[in-house]
């Protein structure tokens, strides 16, 4: 990989990633350990640590194994640096590396914790969850018959996931609803379509990634193409980023690059150590991974120049937040839609012996210009909410929201929001009534968006920006 290709026997990855549950951006690098000396240790601490751990193995009620003992600590010590630092034992490092390549067995949602609970931060479309009508800022506070209080996020995800075919009953506490809501959904191999396209009328096209994988770039390529096939010209393109959680990170240089100039900056890291501080362009070898072809080798070179608007929501993260700065600061798109997730920390993922790793946070990412999207997000260029009567978007849980997020450290007014006031809005909701008065029932779900229809109201007006664009350019023509 360029530059970046490994120089040592030893590495991890570099990732930046949509939080949790879902696939990460992944870059490798040369191990942490080596970049400097380890600091003394401290002998009071792991005295009291000694101390506790005897105490534990010679007068607990039951015995405790050695090995479980020390996940558990190591476990806790990761778990309560900030949210997405964490544990990974082998199911679980297992799941990080299968879900990048799009295909995953369980529910089809991405998820984290907030106060005990697994909180749903977006269901994955065509996907279990996502056609039984679960929606992002759901609190899941039972999975069958085993409460989710006191479980921890990897094994609340080991619980929900399982062999396709199987049901788990998952019930979950939404505001607005006035009583908990059953859902028994079944179990099946999860394959996520990464991009998805059409022309929605002649000269308006629409291109939707719902997850950055590892044949992103190469599927955008592909359907840009057949946009374009026969020789139709584009007068404006939707890029729909909206509750796409992250992916990995070639991925999104690759997206920014099929739009932007060559070389120019696509988005930078910076951390304590010298493997943390790097800079991504929009050039072949930083998003190229393990094949000789560029694979925007075929992309209609009128890609570059296509009057664009990104669309994007509170489930905008990570990957797409990074895409999106990048179009933004380099003026090639007009943003619009709602603040996005806010997801702007890179993480690190340290192979164990036992086919185990860590998840460690160590560094932010930043856009072009040096912004930081930790615990802020991107701020679109036009608010346009999730319908013409306003939005769900604050039913929605964001970086901010989560205990132990890691602050911005370049914009000092970014959102501090508290880490309970998402959960205590579910857990207390009001109770609504349809037009008859009648209350409505927790098996009552609402009917999904269509995205790109006539009844998507943010991608309506998009178009509408986009013909207007289209006029001003050619008077100015």
């Amino acid at each position: 990989m360029g530059k970046f290709e490994m120089s040592k026997a030893k590495t991890i990855s570099l990732t930046v990633g949509a939080f949790v549950a879902g696939a990460l951006i992944s870059l490798h690098i040369p191990a942490l350990a080596e970049k400097e000396t380890k600091p003394g240790l401290p002998i009071d601490e792991l005295r009291t640590f000694a101390e506790v751990y005897s105490a534990i193995k010679q007068g607990y009620v039951e015995p405790v194994e050695d090995k479980k003992m020390i996940t558990n600590a190591i476990s806790g010590m990761l778990s309560n640096l900030d949210p997405h630092s964490a544990y990974l034992d082998a199911d679980a490092f297992k799941d990080l590396q299968v879900g990048t390549q799009g295909e995953f067995g369980g529910l089809g949602i991405e998820v984290g914790m907030e106060d005990g609970l697994v909180k749903v931060i977006s269901p994955i479309e065509d996907t279990p969850a996502y056609r039984a009508g679960v929606k992002a800022g759901d609190l899941i506070f039972k999975l069958d018959d085993t409460p989710v209080k006191g479980l921890s996020l990897s094994e609340a995800v080991k619980k929900m996931r399982g062999k396709p075919k199987t049901p788990i009953k998952i019930s979950i506490l939404r505001k607005g609803e006035a009583k908990p809501i059953e859902i028994t959904l079944v179990r099946e191999v999860i394959k996520v379509q990464s991009v998805k396209s059409k022309l929605v009328e002649p000269g308006y096209g629409w291109v939707r990634i719902t997850q950055f994988q590892e044949n992103t770039i190469s599927e955008l390529a592909k359907h840009l193409g057949t946009l374009y096939k026969d020789g139709n010209k584009l007068n404006g393109l939707v890029l729909d980023l909206r509750n796409d959680p992250g992916g990995l990170l070639h991925g999104a240089i690759g997206v920014s690059a099929a739009f932007l100039p060559p070389d120019v900056k696509v988005v930078s890291t910076d951390g304590r150590t010298e493997d943390a501080k790097q800079e991504f362009k929009a050039r072949v070898q930083d998003y190229q991974r393990g094949t000789k072809e560029d694979p925007l080798k075929l992309l209609p070179i009128e890609a570059k120049n296509v009057p664009m608007v990104v669309l994007v929501n509170g489930g905008s993260a990570s990957a797409s937040e990074i895409v999106a700065g990048a179009l933004q600061d380099h003026k090639r798109a007009v943003i619009v839609g709602t603040q996005t997730f806010g997801k702007g920390s890179v993480q690190s993922v340290l192979p164990l012996p036992g086919n185990t790793a860590i998840k460690l946070t160590t560094a932010r990412y930043y856009t072009p210009s040096g912004r930081s999207i930790q615990a802020k997000g991107i701020t679109p260029d036009i608010v346009v909410e999730e319908s013409l009567n306003g939005s769900s978007a604050g039913m929605r849980i964001r970086e901010a929201d989560l205990d132990r997020h890691l602050s911005n450290d370049r914009d000092k007014e970014a959102p501090k929001a508290d880490p309970k006031a998402a959960a205590k809005n579910a857990i207390k909701p009001s109770k609504e009534k349809d037009k008859n008065g009648k209350e409505e029932s927790e098996e009552e779900l609402p009917p999904r968006l269509e995205y790109a229809s006539k009844s998507d109201y943010q991608f309506q007006q998009a178009l509408i920006l986009l013909k207007g664009l289209q006029i001003m350019q050619n008077k100015a023509q």
